[in-house]
């Protein structure tokens, strides 16, 4: 389903070259569900941005469900993101002259589709993730938690073959962040859709099948749940 072979990212920063990523190779399944740790500037994020067409690599090559992501137009890059890629953004790059209910339906109608059942399921998705009842309220009439949610039930409302989440939970209280992390499963499980997780949060890694290390732009190490000492070891790698 995606694949990353050799994958490097720079930056210039006036005369000095920075490498965020350094060579990353990687492979995730159809339908599994993978968290990303590691310390910040690590290269995480700038990896789910390269999945997501935010950004290009520098070299190396992105497959995603069997096509060179980088290797077409861009027209045909924004189509495949536009339908087959869900985004929920750390910082939930909402659109403030839009309601609750626009936002989350923006993606339905940047694809031009507005059918009937699918407009249903925007009100479905805002009552999933605890917002019923400000549908109609601007994004920054609510609290940070509130548009986090808004900002997920987005990155769900079009069912994206692939999830990219960039700190889902951060701005959730634990209750809040373990429903959000529940309705994420859910979605895995019954659509089986591939979830790629960034997160700090050992809890919330918890629920992925894998848990990929990031560190100084490579990867260090990949972890399962399965193993008995992986909660442990996580708690050293974060320290």
């Amino acid at each position: 389903m995606i694949s990353l072979d050799r994958v490097t990212k720079e930056f210039q920063q006036g005369n000095e070259t920075v490498r965020v990523l350094k060579g990353v190779d990687l492979s995730i399944r159809e339908g599994e569900f993978v968290a990303v740790m590691g310390p910040s500037g690590s290269g995480k994020s700038t990896m789910l941005h390269l999945l997501g067409g935010l950004d290009t690599p520098t070299g190396g090559n992105v497959t995603i469900d069997g096509k060179d992501f980088f290797g077409g137009s861009e027209k045909e890059r924004t189509i495949m993101r536009r339908r087959e890629i869900g985004f929920i953004f750390q910082n939930y790059q909402l659109l403030p002259t839009l309601t609750v209910e626009e936002n989350v339906a923006f993606p339905l109608h940047a694809d031009g589709r507005k059918e009937r059942d699918l407009i249903r399921n925007v009100h479905q998705l805002i009552k999933a993730v605890g917002l019923e009842g400000l549908e109609k309220k601007s994004p920054n009439l609510l609290s940070g938690g509130q548009q986090q949610r808004v900002a997920v039930a987005r990155g769900l409302i079009h069912e994206p073959k692939i999830l990219l989440a960039d700190e889902p939970t951060g701005n959730l209280d634990r209750k809040r962040g373990e429903d959000i992390l529940n309705l994420l499963a859910r979605f895995n499980k019954e659509r089986n859709q591939t979830i790629l997780m960034v997160t700090h949060d050992v809890f919330a890694a918890g629920y992925a099948d894998r848990i990929i290390l990031f560190k100084d732009g490579v990867i260090e190490n990949e972890l399962v749940k399965e193993n008995e000492d992986y909660a442990a070891y996580l708690a050293g790698f974060l320290a």
